[in-house]
């Protein structure tokens, strides 16, 4: 077991309206009815197969709900490459123009607002409690398919567990568990408990995996998304970086001269680069974290509820601390850990709203890898490759190369006929220099003699061009397939490479 999580879940599921009767349900019903709204989306995700193709166009719909500061809380999913959002309130037919405020894909939340202060009248902000105890009832709202009206399904909590958010692609959160199923249009719907938001529907299991089970974002997500947006801007989730199994074998007690206390965690990495890096070793044993003590299979107690150790940290921001009691060579040790995201590990989350980075050079497509990209990839991606995605942060080879470069396809002309077998390979190095971002590409085409020698990794066939016939048939190649930039090479507006080839690099 460890720290870094890495899930990938898809979800298509059945929901059984069920209205509710009279009593403390009524109220809760009424409040529902105002402040739960339809949400609309037309979205453009980009496509990563073709970097320089904005996507088809797609129309889609969820849930939010009205809550303090005349915002709309909702799923991110629900939202992603929006071109276009509307929002519409129960026996309401106007439809209200909004906009993202503030989106988090890492635990699946965002924020919506609407300036038309017509929109708003009526409304009252819903509350937010805290969790709900295991085996209680709560309420799910929201515009599942079937319908265009507000629906309710009761269901109980089953699990209060750590598990896997589907839309990030390789984050894992607290979630909570019901025997309600979660469809489709029902995601972003608050879940409701004595009148007041106990959790955000979010995904379930597909009808042939499990029946009526559903799974909502908790309040302590919740709360954590809202206080790292209140300074406008949101960052990523922390991490303390670190693999660890438990210690549940008598033996392994032994050799680390611990009781069978039923105590502590061993540490079986660090990754470099992360929190811990320099400040606990291999073969530590972890006790206690922020005077939290550590059961031996990882978990803690909090708020009256057994969780992962990693709950602790998932409730901190960038520049926190969290305290540690550790056991190392036979002694007690006290370790503080100023907590950072774990940026190292960014390939595997799913991308958005991001536009694809890319080089393309006589009609050969470099790009950094990406989940999305591998998505792509599928069923044609080199076995070096696939196993580079794997053991990237596993092996940490992210310290040798941050950002592995490939030859996503190859767009075939007469300059590069021969090199189509080459595609989806990892490039190490271009007129001898090394390849370790998509930033080397660019400044290493450009440089050596007349030709262009790329050499990829595990193959000893070199990919060899031209540079004066690169320089003739770009144009040609561009118009053929309809690419009007030779180059995109930055992400949210910070330049990671100069210069294009017979094209100006997107800004």
């Amino acid at each position: 077991m460890g720290l870094m999580r890495f899930g990938i879940w898809k979800f298509a599921v059945v929901l059984l309206p069920f209205f509710a009767g009279c009593g403390q349900e009524d109220g809760q019903l009424r409040e529902a009815k105002k402040n739960v709204v339809m949400i609309e989306v037309t979205a453009q995700i980009w496509d990563y197969r073709l970097p320089w193709n904005p996507g088809t166009v797609s129309s889609s719909r969820g849930a939010g709900f009205v809550i303090d500061g005349k915002r709309i809380l909702t799923n991110a999913h629900v939202i992603s490459g929006a071109r276009y959002i509307t929002v519409q309130r129960e026996a309401d037919p106007r439809k209200y123009p909004a906009k993202v405020l503030h989106v988090a894909h890492d635990c699946d939340l965002a924020l919506v607002e609407v300036q038309d202060p017509e929109f708003f009248k009526g409304t009252t902000a819903l509350p937010i409690g805290g969790i709900p105890d295991l085996e209680s009832v709560v309420s799910v709202y929201g515009f599942p398919i079937g319908g265009d009206r507000l629906s309710v399904t009761r269901g109980v909590v089953s699990r209060i567990d750590y598990n896997s958010y589907t839309h990030s692609g390789r984050e894992s959160h607290l979630a909570i568990q019901i025997d309600a199923a979660i469809n489709p249009g029902n995601s972003g719907g608050p879940v409701m408990q004595a009148d007041k938001v106990v959790g955000v529907a979010f995904q379930g299991f597909r009808g042939d995996v499990a029946q009526n089970v559903g799974y909502m974002i908790p309040t302590p997500v919740i709360r954590r998304f809202l206080k790292d947006v209140e300074d406008g801007h949101y960052d990523h989730y922390v991490d303390i970086a670190i693999r660890w199994m438990p210690l549940e074998n008598p033996a392994m007690r032994k050799y680390l001269h611990r009781p069978n206390d039923g105590l502590g965690v061993v540490v079986t990495d660090i990754f470099s680069e992360g929190s811990s890096d320099g400040a606990l070793k291999k073969e530590d044993v972890l006790l206690s974290i922020d005077g939290h003590p550590i059961e031996s299979d990882g978990s803690v107690r909090l708020d009256g509820q057994p969780v992962q150790l990693e709950e602790i940290v998932e409730r901190k921001f960038a520049g926190d601390q969290v305290e540690l009691e550790v056991w190392r060579n036979q002694s007690l040790q006290k370790v503080a850990l100023t907590l950072r995201p774990a940026e190292m590990f960014s390939m595997y989350e799913n991308l958005y709203e991001e536009a694809p980075r890319y080089v393309l050079y006589g009609g050969l497509v470099f790009q950094p890898l990406t989940s999305n990209l591998m998505v792509g990839l599928v069923g044609s991606a080199d076995l070096r490759l696939r196993q580079t995605y794997t053991l990237f942060g596993q092996d940490q080879l992210y310290r040798d190369t941050p950002e592995p470069v490939i030859l996503s396809s190859v767009l075939p002309d007469r300059l590069n006929v021969y090199l189509g077998g080459m595609a989806g390979q990892i490039v190490r190095e271009i007129n001898g220099r090394r390849i370790r971002t998509l930033a080397d590409v660019m400044p290493a085409l450009e440089s050596g003699g007349e030709r262009t020698v790329i050499r990829f990794e595990g193959d000893q066939r070199p990919a060899v061009l031209k540079k004066s016939e690169v320089d003739r048939v770009m144009p040609r190649i561009m118009a053929q397939y309809g690419i009007k930039e030779a180059s995109r090479t930055e992400i949210n507006g910070r330049r990671l490479a100069k210069g294009s080839f017979s094209g100006e690099t997107k800004k």
